[in-house]
């Protein structure tokens, strides 16, 4: 039997939901055993084939233009689309900045923060990503077929939901799989 194919990417994130799918720790290796990865944030190949994928996973919040279009390629590249994480799944701690200017949030950050050398300015190039007045979960972008909430969300309602879609089954998350020790 065909291994399922596999894309992950994150968007406006810490990382630490990737750090939850690679908590799974020895379960990884069975993971490997029914799953091909294509791309991943981790690996050299960073964008699902044009071919497609079977599933596809997004960590984080779509924050800016470049984000908005790596969903949009994943949505379209994917055949299930998988939210993780609070960012991707509410907007999460990335959409403080939702109550704050644009321009506002690019001079406290390139150039009035403690670290930044004095002259500094708001570095502005079309090679750089537009940022959007608003921080967007990713489900108000594109389709989204499950989400996994948490920051980040337990290891085990990870591995529960990869399983769950091996074995043709639709994930139902319990408060049980969601919660905390």
């Amino acid at each position: 039997m065909a291994k399922v194919t596999l894309c992950t990417d994150w968007l406006d994130v810490c990382s630490g939901c990737h750090m939850s799918l690679l908590d799974i720790d020895e379960n990884i290796v069975e993971l490997l055993k029914h799953v091909q990865l294509l791309s991943s944030p981790i690996t050299d190949l960073k964008h699902p084939p044009k071919e497609g994928c079977d599933v596809g996973i997004l960590t984080g919040s779509i924050s800016n233009d470049h984000q908005e279009a790596v969903a949009r390629e994943m949505r379209e590249r994917a055949k299930v689309l998988i939210t993780v994480g609070d960012c991707a799944v509410f907007g999460g701690i990335c959409a403080m900045r939702n109550f704050f200017d644009v321009e506002e949030v690019l001079r406290r950050g390139y150039v009035e923060t403690e670290s930044t050398e004095p002259g500094s300015a708001i570095p502005r190039s079309p090679e750089i990503a537009k940022l959007y007045p608003q921080v967007r979960a990713v489900d108000q972008v594109v389709k989204v077929d499950l989400h996994i909430p948490g920051c980040p969300p337990p290891s085990q309602a990870l591995w529960f939901a990869i399983t769950e879609l091996l074995a043709g089954r639709t994930p139902v998350l319990t408060d049980e799989l969601l919660k905390y020790d």
